[in-house]
């Protein structure tokens, strides 16, 4: 702690709890607005799927080289680098005209967002001693909790008041403020600090890219397609040249090898199970209560909180359950009632009433929070305490990987269910290819061609696709529960002298 700082510490945390506030409200606040910009831009589910995608694999990619890079470089400049990318992502892509320029927009506001999750807690050793650091650790961890909840109320309101681009440009004043606060921040760096590795970045990078690029574009160009079996068959030697780069260099940045103790990749995996279920429900959802049951934007908000609300309460109470049950019996008791949720979720149909959608959301946030909090808590616990930092970056990082992949996966089996029950009958051929890019794009065919019966197919194609999709988050749940129950230890495993901090989408520090 630098003791020069004095209270200037308390306006130096306001404002990194500020930039932890926009990282929050950029991973929900887009859903609620991908209607509208479908609706604007003339956008399908595909593209849709990258806005959203672009995002999250930028950030999963970067994160754990930006820690490194803030440790050789400067703590504080890459912070204030990392919110500038934000900001001028955010300006980029609200001012778009087309789905290329908000994609690459989205895409570099991912690079500022991964420069800034890890940097915002890795300066705070230089702010507090540590009888201050637990409380400022629990400011940005709040910060970041109150932005997932605010970004569709904030998003709803902004969208049924000014245009789809004032979601991003949200970000402008609350990036400035952050910034101007920055200068408060004493300059650190790590002494010895080891190289970025650049090439294992990119390797990351593109294996994920080219994974989610044959996800995403497989329904519109076909499965057997070539662009979409190069990118599959591209994914693969990429992850394999990461991992053989892994075990040669010393000290490897990513430590995919902490992922062979079975309690830390047990748990890392099933942080990611959940960040793949959540993903693709909060991308589906606010196209079915906006397309289908004809919400404006706000109330779409208001009707995601039961969700949201679900994982805040059970991340605060399941620390009494762990005590009196252990780690494994809530994590699979989350995972079980995840499942049992899916199920539900599964049973709507077009004409189905509210309270049944928000009874299986409270339901899916109670079972997330469940089985995510004492996961995420049990593998920080079983790491080696000089691998702390690192193995904390990992598990963030395979928690964005999974959500990504969820957007994908879940994203792509919706459009093709919907493409393959849509009716198309008696429409020209154009009309009918529009039609079944989405189901935002089927009600303005349907409205500028009065054709009968569209709307109501392609509702009914919609929910029956998102059903199956509900459906196989139940299986995917499921799954994880049963190898939870089955593999898991049912105590903590602790490592001695390990005394960790973890923000909710920060780095860890002894």
């Amino acid at each position: 702690m630098d003791p020069r700082l004095g209270p200037r510490r308390w306006w130096a945390l306001s404002a990194l709890a500020v930039a932890t506030l926009v990282l929050g409200l950029d991973m929900t606040i887009l859903n609620v607005a991908l209607p509208s910009i479908a609706a604007d831009l003339k956008v399908g589910t595909r593209q849709q799927q990258w806005m959203v995608d672009a995002f999250l694999v930028v950030f999963a990619a970067i994160m754990v080289p930006a820690g490194l890079v803030g440790d050789r470089f400067g703590r504080r400049l890459t912070l204030v680098t990392g919110l500038a990318v934000m900001l001028a992502g955010s300006v980029l892509g609200a001012l778009a005209g087309g789905p290329g320029l908000l994609i690459t927009g989205r895409a570099v506001m991912g690079l500022g967002a991964a420069l800034v999750s890890p940097l915002t807690v890795a300066v705070l050793p230089a702010l507090f001693g540590p009888a201050e650091r637990a409380k400022a650790i629990a400011a940005l961890t709040a910060a970041f909790t109150a932005g997932l909840p605010l970004g569709p109320l904030v998003g709803g309101w902004l969208l049924d008041h000014f245009w789809w681009g004032s979601v991003l440009l949200v970000n402008v004043p609350l990036v400035a403020v952050a910034l101007a606060g920055c200068a408060l921040l004493p300059e650190t760096r790590e002494r010895g600090a080891p190289r970025v590795d650049v090439l294992g970045a990119a390797c990351v990078a593109g294996a994920l890219g080219a994974l989610v690029y044959g996800l995403i574009e497989g329904p519109s160009r076909g499965w057997g397609d070539p662009l979409v079996l190069a990118a599959w068959a591209a994914s693969l030697p990429l992850l394999l040249l990461l991992i053989a780069r892994e075990r040669r260099r010393e000290g490897p940045p990513l430590g995919l090898g902490l992922l062979r103790d079975p309690v830390f990749g047990g748990n890392a995996l099933i942080g990611a199970l959940i960040g793949f279920i959540l993903a693709g429900l909060i991308f589906l959802l606010p196209q079915y209560l906006q397309a289908v049951r004809g919400h404006d934007a706000f109330g779409t908000g208001l009707r995601l909180l039961p969700l949201l609300a679900g994982v805040l309460v059970a991340a605060r109470g399941c620390q009494g359950l762990v005590r009196q049950f252990g780690p494994r019996g809530v994590v699979a008791t989350g995972l079980a009632l995840l499942s049992f949720a899916g199920i539900q979720g599964s049973t709507i149909e077009v004409g189905s009433r509210y309270g049944l959608t928000a009874i299986w959301l409270t339901v899916t946030g109670l079972g997330a929070g469940l089985a995510l909090v004492p996961a995420t808590d049990a593998a920080i616990a079983a790491l080696p305490p000089d691998h702390s930092g690192t193995g904390s970056g990992l598990l963030l990082t395979l928690r964005h990987v999974g959500s990504a992949i969820g957007v994908a996966v879940l994203g792509s089996l919706l459009a093709q269910v919907y493409r393959d029950r849509l009716d198309t009958e008696g429409l020209p051929p154009q009309a009918a290819e529009a039609s079944r890019e989405s189901v935002v794009a089927a009600h303005s065919v349907a409205e500028h061609t009065g054709a009968p019966g569209l709307t109501d197919s392609a509702d009914w194609a919609f929910t029956h696709g998102m059903s199956v999709t509900l459906y196989v988050c139940s299986l995917a749940a499921l799954g994880g529960a049963l190898l939870a129950g089955l593999l898991l230890p049912q105590h903590r495993a602790d490592r001695p002298g390990v005394t960790t901090l973890v923000a909710a989408e920060g780095d860890v520090r002894e």
